[in-house]
C-alpha cells in the first residue's frame, strides 16, 4: 500500500510539473506573436501607406530614376525590410524572454529607435524625395542597429547574431541611399 502510494505522488507531481510547463510554453507562444505581429504589422502598414502599396506614384518615381544595374526593384525592398523586421522582433523576444530588458533598459531603447527610424526612412526618400534627410535616418539606423548588435549579444548570443543580417541591410540601404542623394 505505502509503494502504491508513493507512485501515485510521483505521478501527481509528474502531471503538476508537466501542466506548468505547458502553460509557459503557451504563453511563451503568445508573448512571441505579439513580438512579431507589432513591428510586421507596422511594417506593412508603412509599405501599404507610402510605399507601394497605395500609391503608384511612388513606384513610378522609382523606376524611373536612372539607376545603377545593383538596384533591386521596390518590391524586393519591402520584401527585405519586412525580414529584417522579422528578425529584429525575434532577436528583441530572446532578449526579453531572458529579462534582458530588464537587465539593460537602453536596449530596448535601441530596439524602438531602429523600428520608428525604419518605418520612416521609406516615407522620407520614395514619398517626399528627401534623400539626404534618408541618408541620416539610414546612419542613425545603422547606429542603433550596431548598439542594439552589442547589447543583445550580451543578454542572449543567438539574439546578438539575429540582428547581423539586418545591419547588412543597413549598409546596403546607406549605400543605396548615397547613390540615390548623387543621382
Amino acid at each position: 500500500m505505502m509503494k502504491h502510494r508513493s507512485k501515485q505522488l510521483q505521478e501527481d507531481r509528474y502531471k503538476m510539473r508537466s501542466s506548468k510547463r505547458m502553460g509557459m510554453a503557451k504563453r511563451g507562444m503568445k508573448s512571441l506573436g505579439v513580438a512579431l505581429s507589432l513591428p510586421l504589422s507596422l511594417t506593412l502598414l508603412n509599405i501599404y501607406f507610402f510605399g507601394s502599396g497605395t500609391s503608384n506614384d511612388n513606384n513610378a518615381r522609382y523606376t524611373a530614376l536612372a539607376k545603377p544595374f545593383w538596384f533591386p526593384p521596390i518590391w524586393a525592398l519591402h520584401l527585405t525590410c519586412l525580414a529584417s523586421s522579422f528578425l529584429m522582433a525575434l532577436s528583441a523576444w530572446l532578449v526579453w524572454a531572458e529579462g534582458g530588458f530588464h537587465k539593460k533598459p537602453t536596449a530596448l531603447s535601441f530596439y524602438l529607435a531602429q523600428l520608428a527610424l525604419g518605418c520612416i526612412w521609406d516615407p522620407i526618400v520614395f514619398r517626399i524625395g528627401a534623400s539626404w534627410v534618408g541618408l541620416v535616418v539610414c546612419l542613425a539606423m545603422f547606429g542603433a542597429l550596431l548598439a542594439c548588435s552589442h547589447l543583445f549579444k550580451q543578454l542572449n548570443p543567438i539574439a546578438g547574431d539575429l540582428v547581423k543580417p539586418c545591419l547588412a541591410w543597413a549598409v546596403f540601404l546607406t549605400i543605396l541611399n548615397v547613390k540615390l542623394v548623387f543621382l
